[in-house]
């Protein structure tokens, strides 16, 4: 219902002001892994909409890379990490690269301008799967663009996680900055490829995570807006006042520490999830975006490499079947609802224009109708088991502490598992049965800050929710919860 309201507000103020003309060279990420997707060019619309004139993938998925093409939109394609063993081969590397660029490569085609070779593929909770692999891949997808002719305007890069560079413990601050010693002769060596082949490096930036888990982390640190003790850098004299900045200093010190203290930098990801934690909200969100384009429209970059910074924000619409190995707020990164709607009121320009989110156009909504708790059932004794069945089929992250549907009754709770579960199942009748526990309304049931969502009207089903490890302890954690509720 709040965000109902904050479309409202979007909405008029675009009426008077309209829509695009972001941050110069804006990026986004635009990830698919929902039950119930956008169509692409439904998606391509609201970017262009939106002024944001690039996008980052995470594959090269057929039917969005012909809806991107003929779009005008400077595109980041991707290799997945499953298929970075593949790409050692570099028969297999000049395959991928024929059929998923210079396939797009003629006038009026897609505007190609990377290929991301994997995504974060050493993260430590990895376990060095990846390790062998990924060095090859780049080389031999950078080497296929350079002998298809388009290497001087396709570069291959790795998109990385900040775990890949750090300070020492007894000395943590940007100046000293190091890739990590497990990986330093690998890091050396693709950052010499990379210069080699004038293609930049690229990382993830993730000042939410550092709150994540951390109670001991000091708050506003993780904003821009200076409400924070600087932490000063003895090494330099630098005053920092936001993480971002302290992060991306330390890999500009890492890359100097190799040679390479001047290579360009593209921010592959950098958000804030608005839902599944308790600082993942809609208010700290539009605090983060506001404080992030406010200095990116300014092109002041950071106090170790000023000027432009390349940015892709992360993320475009909120994905219901990601993984929550990570936390419950990955299906929440969206700046974009499941639906294209605004989230927050953000302004784009990062200049004070008003250029707000404009919403997807035309999305198509199934009937209103919500599945909820029958009141008048007699048996409720298979209630958590049925509970249970919704939310390792449907998206119950809204439910976690801390998160935006967390205060609801236990009748509450059991609607909401039950409604997602419908809406998941395209309303079929069938599906808001739950052997007489639940029933059909047409009357909105959504509660304050908890929205009990309609799902779109759509054919593109391509996920089904495959309960992971995480998800099957967040689902009992949830149906313990909501046991003891109903013994009260």
């Amino acid at each position: 219902m709040e965000r109902m309201m904050w479309v409202l507000v979007v909405v008029a103020v675009l009426c008077v002001y309209g829509g695009g003309g972001g941050v110069e060279g804006l990026g986004v990420n635009w990830g698919t892994m929902a039950t119930h997707e956008l169509p692409p060019d439904t998606v391509i619309q609201m970017l262009k909409d939106n002024g944001i004139p690039k996008v980052k993938l995470f594959d090269a998925n057929e039917s969005t890379m012909s809806a991107l093409t003929g779009s005008g939109l400077e595109v980041m394609v991707a290799i997945p990490n499953d298929q970075l063993a593949v790409m050692t081969s570099y028969k297999r590397a000049k395959e991928w690269v024929r059929r998923n660029v210079t396939r797009y490569s003629f006038n009026g085609g897609v505007n190609i301008k990377y290929v991301a070779v994997g995504n974060e593929p050493f993260l430590s909770s990895y376990n060095g799967s990846f390790l062998n692999v990924t060095f090859p891949a780049l080389q031999n997808i950078q080497n296929a663009l350079n002998e298809a002719g388009v290497g001087d305007s396709v570069k291959a890069t790795v998109p990385l996680n900040a775990d890949v560079y750090d300070s020492p413990v007894d000395n943590p601050v940007p100046s000293a900055g190091r890739f990590r010693t497990d990986i330093l002769q690998l890091m050396t060596e693709i950052v010499q490829f990379l210069d080699k082949n004038k293609a930049p490096f690229t990382i993830n930036i993730y000042p939410f995570l550092s709150l994540y888990g951390n109670d001991g982390f000091p708050f506003n640190y993780a904003f821009f807006d200076g409400d924070t003790t600087p932490i000063v850098d003895t090494g330099t004299g630098i005053q920092y006042t936001n993480v971002f900045d302290a992060n991306f200093d330390t890999l500009v010190s890492s890359l100097k520490a190799v040679g390479f203290g001047n290579m360009p930098i593209v921010v592959g990801e950098v958000g804030w999830p608005t839902d599944g934690d308790k600082n993942a909200n809609v208010g700290n969100a539009f605090r983060f975006y506001n404080g992030l384009l406010t200095r990116l429209g300014t092109n002041k970059g950071t106090p170790l490499r000023t000027g432009y910074i390349e940015v892709y924000l992360f993320g475009l619409i909120d994905e219901d079947a990601k993984s929550i190995a990570p936390g419950s707020f990955e299906r929440h990164w969206g700046i974009f609802s499941y639906d294209g709607q605004p989230k927050f009121p953000v302004d784009l320009s990062g200049q004070g224009q008003n250029k707000l989110l404009v919403p997807a156009k035309n999305v198509l909504y199934l009937s209103k109708k919500w599945c909820m708790f029958n009141p008048n059932a007699k048996d409720v004794s298979n209630l958590a088991d049925k509970i249970n069945y919704a939310c390792t089929n449907a998206d119950c992250t809204a439910l976690e502490y801390g998160s935006s549907c967390n205060n609801l009754d236990a009748n509450g709770n059991a609607s909401y598992a039950f409604n997602m579960y419908y809406q998941v199942q395209d309303q079929d009748d069938q599906s808001c049965s739950f052997q007489g526990l639940a029933t059909l309304t047409t009357q909105n049931i959504s509660q304050g800050n908890c929205n009990f969502i309609i799902q779109m009207a759509t054919t593109s089903s391509a996920f089904s929710l495959r309960p992971s490890a995480a998800a099957a302890s967040l689902v009992t954690l949830l149906v313990l919860l909501l046991s003891a509720l109903l013994l009260l």
